[in-house]
């Protein structure tokens, strides 16, 4: 730990100096009212906006300061800091410094205010978050995301298949704050845009390539041909890998950490005449991963106690912290299991070789899409576009990334034999298949001195997904200080009417099928009341329909069983919901430098059901609303850039999930609730961004966002019920924290660029270097425990321009992560919990005030990458 001190001190003095020189328990049910949530039962345990690489293509350097900067967030080209709203910009070249190939990338803390993580351990679904609107599980095709993410103008239904290797892009927008106006549902914290580059009619390109350690490997081609009778094409392809970060020592499976993409996309422009563009574009995309090593952190951290019963549980202590969130234990019962041999408890750096080798394959994300949009110029006033776009992604996941280190915990005895070894490593396995369609027409244009843009947006998405929880290896006891762990049988029955390439011929834990259908028409004009004054109003209206299905549920087949489907309480989805979300900005321009505005703006995110509860329980849609002002200033000619933003967003239903066990018509099952909060939660900021381009040769850009957040305590009743599911008329209703995760206080992210004089003929050498700092956040919404706080350094030194004849190559040297700083980015606490009890027996007190813990192990989390380096080329042509 001092040594990490050390190293982050040494950076943060370098920046400065550089800058000023230049499963056991359960639930019955579960419901959410004003006053509270009713559990019947027991429960389980970038850079700144001022990007300069980005430039107009009329917008001019003034006296080699900072360029312009083109945004399309307001459906039309516009300078970014006379756009009223909160943005960051990540260019191209940004994009090459950092070395960002996937969106997971981001993660780093580039643009404090955007918030990237992985949904558990998996790299084939990212939660992307923005403000403190972060979903913890949109994992699911009945639950939407917080913030839109749009590929030129569409918006992806699902995050799955979001980490694919990104291809040629021009800029990535991060647009903060609410945009339910122009960007629709599902746009609370704000939108994610990539926009890609497109082709320029004339011969030429890139090819590019490098090598790193741990085996990585990276390529890519961008290719654009000449115009031809009204046509422009551009091809790109991409590869990129890496070998497992962490080795499984079972022969023949994979690693941890692993991906190898590859990716296609091919864009057509079609000018037939002036006033005419069609931009066709089609991508395909694959990605073969395996999931982040998830580590046993420590062991028993709670100091919880072993033994007790239900009739005679063993007091807990004043003071101890062997108690659930959200229970009002005053005992608890069973026995703590000690560590079985072999597993290895480290909860200081990454293990590169795990301690028990256990099956593990490939995830395959497989992305594909269509585009065509098309701008017809009707006249100086007007302005129309259709986008029209079909995409899909295909997830099959194998993710065994837990091994022993996290429940079902090995009950290691002298019972453990050959004939009967004792079940652990759950292996998690699920498929997923989207397909998506959407069609939006727009006008654009300016009719005197209001600028306009109106629009009709349709979308249609269906998904359909599976899942199956199988434990993979077994113990077989040798003695007390050593076990044989042997592979399992598992996934050895048959579904036949089930297609699932994952979970095929599995017991199934949960199978659904859900229709989306969304239609919004909307407007928004500005009125140029002066050359200063500046007055936006606009509306958009949303209709939602969403059906969905659970089909199977703990290998019940709902379609056939529907008698045991009722018994479980399942109703399927079918939800209709509509609302309007207005917005109001006025803006003045106090000179041509220095730009201020007031914002009122609003969202909201669509409801939907969890597939993993046993009845399908539904949720409703949550809204927000947004009060926000900010300033946006060049300062002495361009040499200075500062924009600053203050908001407060009240949000009403929000969407938080509790992890429960309930009971089921064959037994009980692990369940991941969501509900709505009552109440307002709050969530406050401030987001500051400056850039000092003091030479021509020297940029400056500090980054800066504070987030406060408060979710008001939920009630939560918890009800005992026996053994036949009779309620007994016990219970507790204890006031329970829920939180915002992967939602820092505090992030701040700066970086200096510094190019030298040419040498070689005209070469010119250039270094980066960045670093990115955030507070500890949250993993869950139910659990106050927290990862480390971030601190992440990335470099990179280039040789650009270098001559080859008519052509020119870059050279690269880059290292992410400098100081192999290791951190744990999600810790999860649920293993070193006890658990509420399952049902009452006879002449046993109220059993939902007494903890088990006969599942405690400890915290199990994951670690970030490690430092990882190489070199890297680019020939332009």
């Amino acid at each position: 730990m001092k040594s990490a001190r050390i190293r982050r001190s040494a950076s943060l003095a370098a920046l400065a100096i550089a800058a000023t020189c230049s499963s056991e328990s359960a639930f019955a049910k579960f419901s959410v009212g004003a006053e509270g949530v009713t559990v019947e039962g027991a429960v389980d345990q970038a850079a700144p906006a001022a990007e300069a690489e980005v430039q107009s293509e009329t917008g001019g350097n003034s006296g080699g300061g900072l360029t312009e900067i083109v945004v399309t967030a307001t459906k039309r080209e516009t300078n970014l800091q006379k756009t009223p709203i909160s943005i960051s910009v990540m260019g191209a070249e940004t994009i090459k410094e950092r070395k960002v190939q996937s969106l997971l990338d981001l993660a780093d803390g580039g643009v404090p205010s955007l918030r990237v993580a992985t949904f558990e351990a998996r790299q084939s679904a990212l939660t992307i978050g923005i403000r403190g609107i972060v979903p913890l599980d949109a994992n699911q095709p009945a639950r939407e995301q917080g913030v839109g993410v749009y590929i030129d103008g569409v918006y992806l239904g699902r995050q799955h298949g979001l980490n694919t290797g990104l291809f040629d892009i021009e800029r990535v927008e991060v647009l903060k704050g609410p945009q339910g106006t122009l960007f629709g549902r599902n746009t609370e914290g704000g939108a994610l845009s990539l926009v890609s580059k497109m082709p320029t009619g004339e011969f030429g390109g890139s090819l590019d390539g490098g090598v790193g350690n741990i085996g990585s490997r990276n390529a890519a081609l961008h290719l654009n041909l000449p115009k031809f009778a009204g046509f422009s094409v551009k091809l790109d392809g991409v590869y990129q890998h890496q070998d497992a970060i962490t080795k499984n020592p079972l022969a023949g499976q994979a690693g941890w950490g692993y991906f190898n993409r590859k990716g296609f996309r091919a864009a057509v422009r079609w000018q037939p005449f002036d006033g005419v563009t069609n931009d066709f574009s089609y991508d395909v995309a694959r990605d073969e991963n395996t999931p982040f090593y998830s580590q046993l952190l420590n062991y028993n951290p709670q100091n919880c106690l072993s033994g007790g019963t239900n009739a005679s549980p063993i007091a807990i202590p004043a003071g101890s912290t062997c108690v659930t969130p959200g229970t009002a234990f005053t005992g608890t019962q069973g026995t703590i299991k000690p560590l079985a041999p072999g597993i290895v408890v480290n909860g200081k750096t990454l293990m590169r070789t795990a301690d028990i080798g256990v099956p593990q394959r490939n995830s395959v994300d497989k992305t594909h899409g269509f585009t065509n949009v098309l701008k017809f110029k009707v006249s100086p006033e007007l302005e129309l576009r259709s986008i029209t776009a079909w995409r899909g992604v295909d997830v099959q996941q194998w993710d065994n990334s837990g091994g022993a280190h996290r429940v079902p915990v090995i009950n290691y005895t002298p019972n453990c034999t050959a004939a009967a070894p004792c079940a652990f490593s759950r292996y998690s396995l699920a498929d997923l298949k989207q397909n998506q369609f959407s069609q939006e027409f727009q006008a654009v244009g300016t009719i005197g001195s209001v600028d306009y843009v109106a629009g009709f947006y349709y979308f249609n998405e269906h998904v359909s997904d599976d899942a199956a929880t199988p434990n993979s290896m077994g113990a077989i006891y040798v003695s007390p200080t050593q076990a044989n762990y042997v592979q399992i049988p598992f996934c050895t029955g048959n579904t036949p009417d089930f297609v699932g390439k994952a979970v095929n011929g599995c017991a199934i834990d949960r199978a659904s099928v859900v229709n989306s259908k969304s239609y919004a028409v909307y407007g928004q004009a500005t009125w140029n009341a002066t050359e200063a004054l500046h007055i936006t109003v606009g509306g958009r209206y949303t209709w939602d329909d969403k059906e969905g299905d659970l089909t199977w549920s703990r290998n019940i087949n709902y379609t056939v069983n529907t008698a045991a489907a009722a018994a479980n309480g399942y109703k399927r989805l079918d939800k209709k919901w509509k609302r309007f979300n207005p917005m109001a900005t006025v803006a003045y321009d106090f000179n041509p430098d220095v730009h201020g505005y007031v914002k009122y703006s609003t969202g909201y995110r669509a409801g939907g059901a969890s597939s993993r509860t046993s009845d399908y329980r539904a949720f409703d849609p949550e809204d927000v609303k947004n009060y926000e002002v900010g300033l946006k200033a060049d300062l002495f000619n361009r040499h200075a850039r500062i924009n600053i933003a203050a908001y407060m967003m009240d949000r009403k239903n929000s969407q938080v999930d509790l992890s429960t066990i309930q009971p089921t018509a064959t037994g009980n099952f692990n369940n991941l609730v969501t509900f709505n909060a009552p109440g307002t939660t709050k969530i406050r900021g401030v987001e500051a961004d400056l850039t000092l381009k003091p030479t021509d040769a020297l940029k400056i850009d500090l980054s800066y966002a504070y987030t406060y957040t408060n979710i008001p305590e939920v009630p939560v009743t918890y009800k005992e019920f026996t053994s036949a599911g009779v309620p007994t008329g016990n219970s507790t209703t204890v006031p329970q924290k829920f939180f915002i995760v992967f939602t820092p206080r505090n992030a701040a992210s700066a970086s200096i660029d510094y190019e030298f004089p040419e040498i070689l003929g005209g070469a010119r050498p250039k270094f980066h270097i960045d670093a990115n700092y955030s507070q500890a956040t949250q993993s869950f919404d139910q659990f106050a425990t927290k990862a480390d706080e971030s601190f992440i350094v990335n470099a990179r030194l280039s040789l650009l321009d270098i001559g080859l004849g008519n052509q020119k190559m870059n050279l690269g040297l880059w290292s992410r992560n400098l100081f192999n700083n290791q951190l744990v980015y999600r810790r999860d606490p649920s293993n070193s919990l006890p658990a509420v009890q399952t049902t009452a027996a006879s002449g046993v007190p109220n059993v939902v005030v007494i903890g088990n813990n006969s599942n405690i192990l400890g915290d199990y989390g994951n670690f970030n990458m490690p430092r990882t380096f190489g070199v890297d080329a680019s020939i332009k042509f």
